[in-house]
């Protein structure tokens, strides 16, 4: 069940707010559909203000927990409620080969970097896919309450996993997705190896013994606001979390928690259009919108994810820089998420990891 960011009535007073001049053409209101907290509002001050204050064009804004299910549902039954989503990559890829999203215009509609670099040099790899176009790359990384461990504190992903030396509960995302490369990488097997381990006979069986070795001391979450909530109530002493999210919490509200990057897991994520939306030009203009090189770069100005296009860099102010997951200090024994493996083995993962859970 989806649940709603803002409702209608916000988008009513964004375009209001931001009523555009005269010469700006009419246009259609576009449904986005994002992960809520402090990203979406990074998204809403980056790329959707500037651009009604541009066009007219209105907003409503959706949060969802990832997945295809629903998009899929819309699709099938031909009842578009959404216009473009906040896909992870591996989502972007099974959602195309599926039909689920429309083929992108990349050379056609997007702008070249502000610098002049053509498209395909200034996006990072794997960020202009099929049919979708990359924003931001995040990571998954790991945080600890630093009152809970005054003396000796985790540093690494095997800390992480080691409840005998740094007692306490964790919390994971209900996801066999980042967990078994943890996993691993907490078995020893090193950054670089861990999708050639999960691709061996016994790799991921290797996962899950060692996700055994904490499975009672876990508190699960879904959403993206709900690690940071479970370290202010103290339900856990350490958490897996989105590395954004956890820049709002230290660097804001001065929160007690410091992040691991140790074993970081990173990604991408994408604007992907659903197939079949009425509103299918304003949609894909918006997207070359938000993606050019000075809407990524200001982006980096509310939440802590890097830019997928290399001009947008220079952009960045360098007191923000600390808390990206492209730094060289934070990539050391990194992970990229390897998305042809989630996007092949994410069906039968999901089932292995539901099985895992209940004890069946």
């Amino acid at each position: 069940m989806t649940q709603r960011w803002q409702s209608k009535a916000f988008a009513v007073a964004l375009a209001a707010a931001l009523a555009p001049s005269a010469a700006a053409p009419a246009a259609d209101n576009l449904t986005v559909v994002s992960w809520g907290g402090a990203y979406t509002r990074s998204q809403v001050e980056a790329y959707m203000k500037p651009y009604t204050a541009k066009t007219g064009v209105a907003f409503d804004v959706v949060d969802y927990n990832g997945g295809l299910n629903e998009i899929e549902r819309q699709v099938e039954s031909g009842q578009i409620e959404w216009n473009i989503v906040d896909v992870e990559l591996s989502d972007a890829v099974r959602g195309c080969d599926s039909g689920l999203f429309e083929e992108f215009p990349h050379d056609e509609i997007l702008p070249p970097g502000d610098d002049g670099m053509p498209i395909h040099d200034d996006f990072i790899p794997a960020a202009l896919q099929d049919c979708a176009v990359g924003e931001i790359v995040w990571s998954t990384v790991f945080a600890f309450d630093r009152t809970k461990f005054p003396e000796q504190q985790p540093r690494t992903i095997q800390d992480f996993f080691d409840v005998e030396k740094f007692p306490g509960k964790r919390g994971l995302r209900k996801s066999p997705r980042v967990n078994l490369e943890w996993a691993l990488m907490a078995d020893g097997v090193r950054s670089a190896e861990v999708y050639l381990e999960l691709s061996k006979p016994g790799g991921i069986a290797r996962a899950f013994r060692m996700l055994d070795t904490i499975r009672d001391h876990v508190i699960w979450w879904e959403a993206g606001s709900e690690p940071t909530k479970l370290l202010d109530r103290g339900e856990v002493v350490m958490t897996s979390a989105y590395n954004g999210r956890l820049y709002d919490a230290i660097a804001i509200e001065n929160k007690p928690y410091q992040i691991v990057w140790d074993g970081q897991v990173w990604d991408i994520d994408l604007w992907a259009v659903v197939k079949g939306t009425e509103n299918l030009e304003t949609a894909f203009d918006f997207v070359a919108f938000s993606t050019d090189t000075q809407r990524l770069a200001d982006q980096a100005k509310y939440i802590s994810y890097g830019p997928v296009r290399r001009s947008s860099m220079r952009l960045i102010d360098p007191a923000m820089r600390w808390m990206l997951p492209t730094t060289s200090e934070n990539l050391l024994h990194a992970v990229q998420n390897n998305f042809q493996w989630w996007s092949d083995n994410q069906a039968r993962m999901d089932q292995r990891f539901r099985e895992w859970l209940t004890g069946s």
